[in-house]
């Protein structure tokens, strides 16, 4: 009935904001990270590591980042999927999540961790559109693929389409957590997208382009090259949907 309602709304004002709420998390739901150390994961030693049971990631002056750098899951896949975790990072810099992404091996032998793909941006901003949980293409030719608040598709002729709003700027500032832990969720089932923060949808999503949708791929976490900056990210867990 809620979403009949939105849509008969969306019908007359195609702008309207509209609400939902996260699906309740599922008892099987699996660990991917231990909370002690990065066993099952894999990213530049010099930058990575285990602080107080959360991943920490963290560039300095004299550790830099040669590149956007990456801490890869070794442990599976993300195809049709769902994943939960939390995140903080400072506002120096933007971090990012990738899902159903690639590995790039040959692209910089200073840095062996280079992944192209989706990006579930991170960062600590509550002025849009500079905030997080946008999808990035990562190494890609799309840029900004769908912004945050929207609910929207990229088409066979190479056009993005929105057809409702999800969040404003106000409905943002209530909802995102500035410099403190904000909760992410991420569902992918076939080339439907949606991204959740804090309890609430923010991003809907369905890749229509046939020839640059992306249906799988590996899950790794973002280090942004540039100004030094740190990234943590804790309970990380996920499940494969049937």
């Amino acid at each position: 009935m809620k979403r009949i309602l939105a849509c008969l709304v969306a019908m007359v004002l195609p702008m309207v904001v509209v609400a939902d709420d996260a699906p309740p998390e599922s008892p099987e739901m699996v660990k991917i990270f231990n909370g002690t150390d990065l066993t099952g994961w894999d990213g530049d030693p010099r930058l990575w590591s285990v602080k107080d049971g959360v991943i920490h990631g963290e560039t300095t002056e004299e550790k830099k980042a040669d590149g956007n750098t990456f801490l890869i899951w070794k442990g599976g896949r993300t195809g049709d999927f769902e994943l939960r975790l939390s995140f903080r990072c400072n506002a120096t810099n933007n971090s990012g999540i990738q899902y159903r992404s690639r590995h790039i091996t040959d692209a910089n032998p200073r840095n062996a961790w280079v992944v192209r793909g989706y990006q579930h941006e991170l960062r600590n901003e509550v002025d849009f559109p500079n905030v997080s949980a946008f999808i990035y293409d990562e190494g890609g030719k799309r840029g900004r693929i769908i912004m945050t608040g929207e609910r929207g598709s990229w088409e066979k002729d190479g056009k993005k389409t929105e057809s409702e709003r999800l969040i404003d700027q106000d409905g943002w500032r209530a909802l995102f957590r500035l410099n403190d832990w904000n909760d992410v969720i991420i569902r992918g089932q076939g080339n439907h997208i949606q991204h959740y923060m804090n309890g609430r949808l923010i991003l809907d999503f369905h890749d229509n382009a046939p020839d640059l949708a992306l249906l799988d791929g590996i899950l790794a976490l973002q280090l942004h090259a540039g100004k030094p900056m740190w990234a943590e990210f804790r309970d990380v867990r996920m499940i494969q949907l049937k």
